[in-house]
């Protein structure tokens, strides 16, 4: 089960590459999902196929998310500011505002363009690629590889939901500011991973509890969405005052950055009380994992 969903991603990251390099809408964002998948799956099932032997495959992973990521948050934070601009009543906008964000953004978004072009043109993601083939086809397994997949995946997915409570229990406690938004964007990937290792298992479980599986899932990913607009928040936040600095030493008036970065504090505020109540619904989903 855990081969034949690492076979899937591995050709959706095949399919997407064409379309990631002819600048296909969204194509950014799909290949990044597709590497997280892949990398979250080898991170759950160490059991299975053992962790020694894709740890070099995990970590050229992160490396292509890392690069794939800088592309698609440049992309989404631009988007978000000059929605948040042309939201804003005519009068609060003083100033070549929406200019000033496109200036800023502009050369990011070419960089990071041809940082996602030179990624897939080295040879380091051949490598990636040759590495994911072989994987495949000689899978290093670990000692659980052949027990039942309805005894060992839910106490994979239990172990991720155990690290995202964990972590969840410890931004609630931090102190706001800088040192809480670190801990939810941490937990945002905890949750990112119980969902994909849930859905990874769910095929195997049966009727009933593939059932259990996808809907602990669904909440999983809702907490993920919530910390998700909660960490654009905080980098529109800081984006914004950025921005408004610049605009400030180029003599033009910065009131309507100071606006945008208020709002994306009182958004960022808002999402963290969501995250709690995303969270809380979470929890009632996951019954059916094992204690241990």
């Amino acid at each position: 089960m855990v081969l034949a969903y690492l076979d899937a991603q591995a050709a959706r990251l095949s399919g997407l590459d064409p379309e990631v390099r002819r600048g296909k809408p969204d194509a950014v964002h799909q290949m990044r999902v597709t590497v997280r998948r892949l990398r979250s799956a080898l991170q759950a099932f160490p059991e299975i196929v053992s962790e020694p032997g894709t740890r070099h495959l995990r970590a050229e992973l992160k490396w292509l998310g890392g690069v794939l990521g800088g592309a698609r948050d440049t992309e989404v934070l631009a988007g978000h500011l000059h929605a948040e601009l042309a939201a804003a009543p005519t009068e609060l906008v003083l100033g070549p505002a929406q200019a000033r964000i496109t200036a800023h953004f502009a050369p990011l978004e070419v960089s990071s363009r041809k940082a996602v072009l030179d990624a897939l043109g080295s040879d380091r993601y051949q490598a990636l690629r040759a590495g994911l083939s072989l994987l495949l086809d000689s899978p290093p397994l670990a000692a659980k590889a052949a027990e039942p997949a309805r005894k060992v995946l839910p106490l994979a997915v239990a172990r991720t939901y155990r690290r995202t409570r964990r972590r969840m229990s410890r931004a609630s406690q931090a102190p706001a500011g800088q040192r809480r938004d670190v801990a939810l964007h941490e937990t945002r990937k905890a949750a990112k991973r119980a969902r994909y290792t849930a859905e990874a298992a769910a095929p195997a479980l049966g009727k009933k509890g593939g059932k259990k599986a996808r809907r602990f899932a669904k909440r999983m990913k809702k907490v993920q969405s919530v910390l998700g607009d909660h960490q654009d928040a905080v980098l529109a936040r800081a984006a914004a005052r950025e921005i408004g600095v610049q605009a400030h030493l180029a003599g033009e008036n910065a009131f309507s950055f100071g606006l945008l970065q208020d709002r994306a504090h009182r958004r960022a505020l808002a999402c963290e009380e969501q995250a709690q109540r995303a969270w809380r619904h979470a929890r009632r989903t996951s019954g059916w994992l094992p204690k241990s």
